[in-house]
């Protein structure tokens, strides 16, 4: 099972591939970030996101997808920003007819750590060592979509399991 995780944001979309193996060993196959100019305006870069989302999609052709949700701070704009960023995510993942996942932070690091207010430090530690990795996952907002896939993989598991 291959899963798409995503960590949305407009200057920056982190993404990352897991695959689950029939053993139950997680694989990091892919993961790196969409970058935007801030100079750009908003609809151009909200573009460039759609496209190379695409373009991933065919490439890694994944079986399901999850999508952070969003934890709204202090940021209104930024807030905005990155829902729009979401938006265009969900439509890309939608239009490739994958069954789409999403999941609050603390759920994620519930699941990541067994702690859902673990920082991120931890997080990088524990992603790094469920895909055995020789060093931490970059940049962070990559490492922040690999914990999403594993969190969706974990989630994924354990409802098929209750399913029999």
């Amino acid at each position: 099972m291959l899963t798409l995780g995503i960590d949305p944001g407009t200057a920056s979309l982190g993404y990352g591939f897991v695959r689950e193996h029939d053993d139950g060993s997680l694989e990091c196959i892919a993961h790196d970030v969409i970058r935007t100019k801030p100079s750009t305006p908003m609809p151009k870069r909200l573009q460039q996101i759609y496209h190379e989302l695409n373009s991933l999609l065919k490439r890694y052709q994944p079986d399901r997808a999850a999508v952070e949700e969003l934890f709204f701070a202090r940021n209104v704009t930024t807030a905005m920003t990155v829902a729009q960023a979401r938006g265009v995510v969900l439509l890309a993942l939608q239009n490739a007819d994958l069954p789409i996942a999403e999941y609050k932070p603390n759920a994620i690091k519930l699941s990541i750590t067994g702690y859902g207010g673990a920082d991120k430090a931890q997080m990088q530690e524990m992603v790094r060592i469920l895909l055995s990795l020789e060093q931490k996952p970059r940049p962070d907002d990559a490492a922040d979509a690999l914990a999403v896939a594993i969190a969706d993989l974990h989630s994924y598991r354990l409802a098929s399991y209750y399913s029999m």
